[in-house]
């Protein structure tokens, strides 16, 4: 039987269109999906949108639409960037779903069953960008964080509450025995240390607008939308939530605290099984700035793949920036299209073309492969593992650049060497198989072409920018 793995991201706010720090996110989920695809496991990818709330209600009266009304176009949006760059997600979950919502009033029960809710007055401050309560010590200069320049608001009404409090012997527990639980290790002590500070209990449930899952508890409260939007992995988990629990959740350090923290308080309570991993990477910023539709300097997804290709611009993202360390990655065009030229277009494209034309001249000749042996399969699927794809692509060029030096050394367009062919069409299929995960349009063409019974030189593969 295979072996399942199940690979989520976050799920975005369609308050506005998404932009290239959402498409990072979901091109690794993409590439790890279609990785674990490869190993032949029965894999499960999650993405989609976070549809409640405040702040999208304030949105669509903006734009003098019903809330409902804003958030299937903008959504559809989110889906149209992704597609643009061949991002093929298992299902794209919306919480505004009927089974999704369904499934978060079944759990709000189980929870109130366990004795985990009650009825009292939440006072404090609130990010409606993050969507986020806020503590008082989490201000700088009296602003979120995470949103410098936006006012935060002090809320005073009646909510539903969880008892967050109960939990934290429980957490911290399950970072001690588990730390595989939150990656990498730099977050994890983060959370560690919060926690220890102590937990409040969490308002769950909103009166002061209508938009959102209402709480079947009391018909005049709707959901808190983080209670909402985090159960969208169990209701989005196949038919049956089959999937669940999940191999790994894929976050930015803007929501660690909700999902290293609330989230498997709030499966505890429930009795659901936990994740294995939250892995929280850092955020593509623009000129040294977090990217962020409310910040104003966003790129857009679809306007760079149809610009450079989505090939290129997934390869730039894994390429270039190192995801399993969680720091950040500071966007720059320049360095994409010098990425494009020097290592897909100069090498992996000169390859292809050079050795494709020698084929079709001179011909192969059946024989072993020294040359694939120089391929290190173990040491790419150990970086996978660990979540280092910037790694695991400086192996495979490295095997790039022996597969050149190969030519040239052996001078294959003097010798004729049809073995030497032989060898190189083979470490070439190799490495569009090792590579498929990240440039899969590129890889289906190189497999076709080398897999063919009379093997052509192509057309440029890429072209210069």
């Amino acid at each position: 039987m295979a072996k399942k793995f199940y690979v989520t991201t976050a799920i975005d706010y369609p308050s506005a269109n998404p932009h290239i720090g959402h498409a990072y996110q979901k091109v690794v989920a993409d590439v790890l999906f279609r990785w674990h695809k490869l190993l032949g496991n029965d894999c499960w990818f999650l993405t989609g949108t976070d549809e409640h709330g405040k702040k999208i209600e304030i949105n669509a009266k903006e734009k003098g639409k019903s809330p409902k009304k804003f958030v299937d176009e903008v959504s559809e949006n989110f889906k149209k960037a992704w597609k643009s760059l061949n991002i093929e997600p298992s299902r794209f979950i919306r919480t505004t779903d009927k089974d999704h919502e369904k499934l978060v009033q079944e759990v709000i029960k189980k929870c109130n069953k366990n004795g985990d809710i009650y009825l009292d007055e939440y006072e404090g401050y609130y990010c409606t960008n993050c969507e986020a309560y806020i503590t008082e010590k989490d201000l700088v200069n009296g602003e979120c964080p995470y949103h410098p320049g936006k006012k935060v608001d002090k809320l005073k009404e009646e909510s539903y509450f969880f008892k967050l409090s109960k939990y934290q012997k429980f957490l911290l527990d399950l970072y001690e025995k588990h730390p595989e639980f939150i990656l990498p290790k730099e977050r994890r002590n983060e959370i560690i240390n919060r926690v220890k500070e102590g937990l409040n209990d969490l308002s769950v449930s909103r009166t002061s607008f209508k938009w959102g899952i209402p709480f079947p508890l009391n018909k005049k409260h709707i959901t808190y939308v983080w209670f909402d939007a985090l159960f969208n992995y169990i209701s989005g988990a196949g038919k049956n939530a089959e999937y669940w629990p999940a191999d790994v959740h894929l976050l930015g350090k803007d929501n660690s605290w909700f999902h290293c923290v609330y989230w498997p308080a709030f499966l505890k309570s429930a009795g659901y099984k936990l994740p294995k991993t939250v892995f929280v990477h850092g955020f593509l910023t623009f000129n040294g700035q977090k990217i962020s539709k409310s910040l104003g300097n966003s790129v857009s997804p679809k306007v760079l793949a149809e610009k450079y290709s989505a090939d290129s611009v997934r390869y730039f993202l894994c390429r270039q920036f190192p995801f399993a360390s969680g720091d950040d990655g500071d966007f720059s065009e320049q360095a994409l299209i010098d990425r494009h030229n020097n290592e897909l277009a100069n090498k992996l494209g000169n390859l292809v073309s050079r050795v494709s034309g020698l084929i079709e001249k001179n011909g192969i000749e059946k024989t072993g492969n020294k040359l694939l042996k120089k391929l290190d399969v173990k040491k790419i699927e150990k970086l996978f593992e660990k979540y280092e794809l910037d790694k695991v692509l400086n192996e495979i060029f490295g095997f790039v650049d022996i597969c050149n030096e190969y030519v040239q050394s052996r001078k294959i367009w003097e010798t004729k060497n049809k073995k030497d062919l032989f060898e190189l069409k083979e470490s070439i299929l190799k490495i569009a198989e090792f590579l498929s995960p990240f440039i899969p349009e590129s890889s289906e063409k190189i497999k076709k072409q080398f897999s063919a019974k009379k093997i052509k030189k192509s057309d440029i593969l890429f072209k210069k920018i």
